[in-house]
């Protein structure tokens, strides 16, 4: 099995709205499916799809691609009290929206490959291994 990796809602946005860099995103979930990765995202990062969507397309849509992400089978990780203060201090450090802080916090915490094409990744690359869904890696 291959080490897991944890998608930013930006790579699943990507892959839900068909985009430039989909069918890395559809690589991942396809391994995912088959039992050979595990998948992971942040609660944070999956309220940030769901208000995203809606604000978007409404609530019908909202809940169709809530009901897409359950069956690509995710780990939806939680946001316990020590992920709040790294994200805060991640946020403080780094110019990045504070929802892709929970994404930087459970990567680094997890030790997996962030899944992205959120260029907003780019000033911590340092920090964590990321495979980008656009513009940077095939």
């Amino acid at each position: 099995m291959s080490s897991p990796c944890l998608f930013d809602s930006h790579a699943l946005m990507t892959f839900l709205q068909k985009e430039e860099g989909a069918h890395i995103v559809a690589r991942f979930l396809n391994e995912i499916q088959d039992g050979s990765l595990t998948g992971l995202i942040s609660v944070i990062n999956l309220g940030e799809i769901i208000y995203l969507t809606k604000r978007r397309f409404g609530e019908e849509k909202k809940r169709e691609v809530l009901g897409h992400i359950r069956r690509l089978n995710i780990e939806v990780l939680p946001a316990p009290d020590t992920l709040v203060y790294q994200a805060a201090e991640l946020k403080a450090l780094y110019p990045i929206s504070y929802a892709d802080c929970f994404a930087l916090a459970c990567a680094i915490n997890h030790a997996v490959v962030l899944v992205t094409g959120d260029p907003e990744f780019k000033i911590v690359e340092h920090l964590v291994k990321i495979t980008w869904t656009a513009g940077r890696e095939e």
